[in-house]
């Protein structure tokens, strides 16, 4: 495993982002460990998370300048978190995110920030299960007509089904026509929990459960 991934998976786990349990995922399936953005919680781990998400930026877009889109709520801080760090490596991209509810005083509007207007657009996201929190995203920024999604990134590729037996951020990429990227994805999560024997039980439940919801291609 490349050592960004295992750093990567370390961070996630000290944050308490990582967890092993009996969770319910936005797609409503039963899911025995669950990442959660919002148990980043200190300037320094908001930090660091920015990090990843430019890097893998940098790795996938180079360094062309798209506009960020953060999802209420969680995506809204890894949009800045990010941007922060795509400016530290030399790169100033503008972000926005959106409010649950329409304001009809001030700026009114469902979008807070700078709202793209011919620029391509990049979702940031804490992770895809079936893809219905993208397909939400899509339908919000549908508004914006002179714009388009080039790219969408994500924490971790969970791999598992989407609507059918293909994963959920391949089927997102063909629905909607642009690439899906990850950090890193859960067999690189069982490969980091397979070193150490405390574990096993966990990594036993989610190749369980991979069996049942995991992708076939």
């Amino acid at each position: 495993m490349e050592s960004y991934k295992r750093e990567f998976i370390k961070f996630l786990q000290g944050a308490g982002v990582l967890k092993f349990g009996d969770f319910t995922a936005k797609s409503g399936r039963k899911i025995p460990y669950f990442i959660n953005a919002g148990e980043i919680k200190t300037g320094e781990q908001i930090a660091k998370l920015g990090e990843f998400y430019a890097k893998s930026y940098l790795d996938k877009v180079g360094n062309k300048k798209c506009v960020l889109y953060g999802p209420a709520y969680k995506g809204i801080s890894i949009a800045v978190a990010a941007s922060i760090g795509l400016s530290k490596s030399g790169l100033d991209v503008p972000f926005f995110f959106n409010r649950k509810e329409a304001k009809d005083h001030g700026e009114g509007g469902v979008f807070v920030g700078y709202v793209p207007h011919g620029e391509d657009i990049v979702i940031v996201e804490d992770v895809i299960t079936a893809g219905t929190a993208i397909r939400e995203s899509m339908a919000i920024l549908s508004p914006i007509a002179d714009s388009k999604v080039a790219a969408c990134f994500v924490m971790v590729d969970r791999k598992e089904k989407g609507k059918g037996e293909k994963s959920a951020m391949a089927e997102v990429g063909e629905e909607f026509g642009f690439p899906v990227y990850s950090v890193v994805d859960v067999y690189d999560i069982i490969e980091y929990l397979d070193e150490d024997p405390s574990h096993a039980e966990d990594v036993a439940r989610i190749r369980a459960y991979l069996e049942v919801w995991g992708a076939k291609q």
